[in-house]
């Protein structure tokens, strides 16, 4: 019964971090879109990069412990925090601007949420 207890509340960690995680990036997100760049690092800026690196590593910081968390659950990795990485970095000349890609991920993350 304590290992049920102990995966239960681990479980229970998992889903707060998660929806910290969401806030935080919706957050983000909210400001890229309103036209403040940097959070999915197309131009490579150093002075962008370090005005955004304290939000980046708040989200990193908050999704190890969740990929810690779902590992030990026997989870993928969160999907979220995949999806995000996978959308930082430089891109073609041709690729929206970050205020049009940040308004993408908050109209896709406000429909799942309304599909769930």
């Amino acid at each position: 019964m304590a290992k049920a207890d102990r995966l239960e509340k681990m479980d229970l960690r998992r889903g707060e971090l998660e929806m910290e995680y969401r806030a935080e990036l919706i957050a983000a997100l909210e400001v890229t879109a309103s036209g403040k760049w940097g959070l999915f690092d197309h131009n490579g800026d150093r002075w962008t990069r370090a005005a955004i690196a304290p939000v980046i590593a708040n989200l990193a910081e908050i999704g190890e412990g969740i990929d810690k968390l779902r590992e030990q659950l026997g989870l993928e990795p969160f999907e979220l925090q995949q999806r995000f990485l996978a959308a930082r970095g430089p891109v073609g000349a041709d690729a929206v601007g970050e205020p049009k890609q940040a308004k993408a991920w908050l109209d896709t993350l406000a429909r799942e949420d309304a599909d769930s």
